[in-house]
């Protein structure tokens, strides 16, 4: 029996959603209700989907790449390094502006389930 501190398994593969970006979950538990992490890929040219998170606040570090990320209507350049807190409820969505992937972890507190994602395009 493992102890309970221990959330074991295989890495999870990369999968394509319909908010135009690859993701790969590196952690999304019932274990742990309190984060998840995630690694995200834009490729280059695609605006990923206008969306929010209900309860939900995301932090953005971005890994590798350059783009424009957008939250709550304000547009900023992003790049290597940067990090983006994104709170809770506010709109959000970022573009590649750069000729490779644009990667980024994606740190949600709590943990993010889709019942917390809202679809902003279609309002």
């Amino acid at each position: 029996m493992l102890p309970s501190w221990l959330v074991s398994g295989e890495p999870t593969a990369e999968f394509y959603t319909d908010e135009r970006v690859y993701i790969t979950e590196l952690l999304n538990a019932e274990q742990s209700p309190q984060a998840s992490l995630a690694l995200a890929r834009v490729a280059p040219g695609i605006t990923t989907q206008l969306h929010a998170l209900r309860g939900v606040t995301e932090t953005y570090i971005i890994r590798e790449g350059m783009g424009v990320v957008e939250v709550d209507h304000v547009a900023q350049s992003v790049q290597a390094g940067d990090k983006v807190l994104i709170a809770a409820g506010l709109a959000q969505r970022i573009t590649n502006t750069g000729a490779g992937d644009l990667t980024f972890y994606c740190l949600c507190l709590p943990r993010f389930t889709l019942a917390c994602y809202l679809n902003l395009e279609d309002e």
